[in-house]
Formats: structure tokens, sequence, C-alpha cells
């Protein structure tokens, strides 16, 4: 620790350790990587990073998922051996000396047996395994300085998860909690409002989850909106339309429906499969008005893009969209949701109502917007001040820098 005090004395920067595999990761990116401008970040490696590497390898030849990775994704022990001044994960823990700090999503320690606990109606009863304890063990002590809840939904999770376990770790956890919402530079100076009667009104979806995103009912509401009642709209989606095991429940049979659509409508609709992050920005500055009707999201950093482009975006009322899309910046379809904010999707009939939800309120909301398309600058302005009053990349900074310096006492 006096090694660190005294490489700090000598005006080098501070070293930040990132796991090697997650440099390039989109959410490390937006998160840690550069966030601190005096900071230097460097590659580090870990036991379970080599488990990790050697499981995928073995997945790899016997092509199918023999060996689960989520748990190896999560957890981190280098034996000190990396020189860094701390280390900061994204959803991750450490059971190192090293000091170190986790962004996390939803809670920590994110296993794969905790991770779902917040979904459906009733929470499941957990028992404290030697896994769990050494993970909380891990975030009480010393080593760890802070956990960074993305959001008060996150944070309320975590509080929720740590209810049912010992105080003995859990207040020292909920000692180093803070809420840290995610930095966003805005993307234009001012709102410039357009003539919405001479031009079609545009909206514009970007999510790799197509079907989690509200695809599906994004276009069968724009579809009978455009193809039987002629209303003026365009339509801009940049997904790959990648299928995910939950939340909506997606086949390849969806997958090929949603690709007949995208093509018989042409017309009226751009699909991108994939595109790089600023033409994707170009776009949304050209757009409108936004869409994440979202069946299931723990954040939801496209609507930031889009709201620091000038443009309110439409969503659902889960998880923490209500916290960063209030009814002033944006809008809200209320859906079916337990106590903790999560839509409920884990039966039949319950992704049969949340559809029915999001496709009418969606509905409804185009609806009144293709009405009053003045509305569309008035939130579009106000969606842009809460990008610069509530994500502010140097409060962000600084935010994090009184939190890393607790590494150096």
């Amino acid at each position: 620790m006096l090694e660190r005090k005294d490489q700090q004395s000598q005006n080098k920067p501070m070293i930040v350790g990132v796991l090697a595999y997650r440099m390039d990761f989109y959410t490390n990116k937006r998160l840690i990587i550069g966030k601190l401008p005096e900071a230097e970040y460097v590659p580090v490696r870990d036991w379970y990073s080599f488990q990790r590497w050697l499981a995928l390898k073995v997945n790899r030849v016997v092509g199918k998922p023999l060996i689960n990775t989520f748990n190896l994704n999560n957890q981190f022990e280098d034996f000190d051996l990396n020189r860094v001044d701390v280390l900061h994960f994204s959803n991750g823990i450490s059971y190192g000396r090293t000091p170190w700090v986790s962004s996390f999503e939803t809670i920590l320690p994110r296993f794969s047996h905790l991770v779902t606990r917040h979904q459906g109606k009733e929470k499941p009863e957990l028992s404290l395994d030697d896994h769990t304890r050494r993970g909380l063990e891990a975030l009480a002590g010393k080593a760890c300085l802070r956990i960074l809840a993305w959001s008060q939904a996150s944070a309320r999770m975590e509080r929720d998860l740590l209810a049912d376990f010992p105080s003995e770790y859990t207040q020292a956890i909920l000692d180093k909690m803070q809420v840290l919402h995610p930095p966003q530079e805005p993307l234009v100076e001012a709102v410039e409002p357009r003539d919405y009667h001479n031009e079609p009104l545009r909206f514009m979806l970007v999510g790799a989850a197509f079907f989690r995103k509200g695809g599906r009912e994004i276009l069968q509401t724009f579809e009978k909106l455009v193809r039987q009642e002629g209303l003026p709209l365009r339509l801009i989606i940049v997904s790959a339309l990648r299928l995910e095991p939950y939340a909506a429940h997606e086949t390849e049979a969806d997958a090929a429906w949603a690709k007949q659509k995208l093509s018989e409508n042409a017309d009226w609709i751009e699909w991108y499969p994939q595109l790089p992050n600023a033409e994707v920005l170009e776009l949304l500055k050209q757009a409108d008005v936004g869409l994440l009707p979202s069946y299931a999201d723990t954040y939801g950093l496209s609507v930031l893009e889009a709201q620091a482009c000038g443009k309110p975006v439409i969503t659902t009322d889960i998880r923490a969209l209500p916290e960063i899309n209030p009814e002033t910046a944006g809008w809200l379809i209320k859906v079916p949701k337990n106590e903790l904010g999560e839509a409920l999707y884990t039966t039949p009939e319950e992704r049969s109502e949340l559809s029915n939800a999001i496709q009418t309120g969606l509905e409804a909301i185009v609806r009144s917007i293709f009405d009053d398309p003045s509305q569309i600058a008035i939130k579009g302005a106000a969606a842009l001040a809460r990008i610069r009053q509530q994500h502010d990349p140097q409060m962000y900074a600084d935010a994090l820098q009184q939190i890393y310096r607790l590494a150096l006492k």
C-alpha cells in the first residue's frame, strides 16, 4: 500500500485493471474504460478467465455448451499478481486483496442460481450455500471499496436479495452501495423542431435482441397504422434479430416471420442487421422518436443515446426505464410488473398479457404523437436537458475519482 501512495505522490497516473477479454465490451467502454481521463486502464487476467477460455474451447470442440460459463464470467481471482491500484468490474466480484469496485445492473454476487430471482410473481427461497457465502464475504470484505448500482431499480433488487442473508454480511455490503447512473455526452447542441406535416414521422428501434425489445409488437402496431389506416410513418430498425432464451421466448419461426414482415414493408421500413455505433447515432439524429417497448431491460442505454440526440423515447415502465424516461421527457407504456419493477413474462399467459399491453399502449401513444407532433420537440428538449443534468461525464468521473482514491488510503 505504501508503494501505491508513493506512486501517486510522484504524479503517476492511477492504474485501473479491467478484465482483458472484456476490454472491448460495450458496457465496459460506456461505464469504465477512459471515464477517468487521468487514469491508465490496463488489461488483467486471472484464474477464472483461464477457466472460461478453457470451457469455451471445450464447448467449441464438442459443438454444444457442455460447460456453463456464466459464473466464470462474474468472479475474479488473480492471487494479487496484477500490479494495479484498483480493479473495476462490470457485474463481477474479486476474492483477492487488491482494492476493487464493481458496477452492476441487477445484483451482486451475480451467480446463476441468484440472478433470476427477481423474475416472476413469487420469489424463490434462498439458502446460504458455500458458493454464495464466499461471494458475500468478498463483497463485505475490506478489498471491496464500492458496489455501484446502475439505477435505483438495481439498488432495490440488491437490497431485496440481501434481505434473505445474515446481517453479518449484508450491512457491510449495503454500506458500500452507491447509485451511479451511466454517463452520456450530449450529441446535439439543441433540439431543432421541424414541419411534421410535410414529412412522415420517423421512429427508431435499436437492439440486437429484437423480440425482447418489443420488436414483434412494433411491427404489428406500425403495419396496422400504415397499411390499414394510411398514417405517414417511417420505421428504422437496427437489429440482428438475435434469439434469446428468456422474456419473449422467440423461436426460429418468429425470426422468419420478422424477416418476412421487414421485406414486405421495405417501402416504409429501413432495416439494418448491424451498424457501427457512430452510424447508429447519425440515424438517431435523423429520427423523430426512439422506441424501446421492452419486455426486459436492465437499464436501456439506447434510451440515453436517443435522448442525447434530443429525441424522446417510447418505453415500457419496467426496471430503470421510469427513472431515465420520465413522462416529461418521453412516453411510458404501463405493463404488468412485480414488486421489483420486472415485467411478468415467465408463463405463456403472462407473455400474452404483456404483449397485448405493449401493443395497445404503443398504438395509443403513436396516435397521440401523430395528432399532436409538437410534443416531440417539447419532450425532446426535456430529454436533452436531463442528459446534461443527470448523466454529465465530468460528474461521473469525479465520483469515480473519489471512489478510486479509497484504494490509496
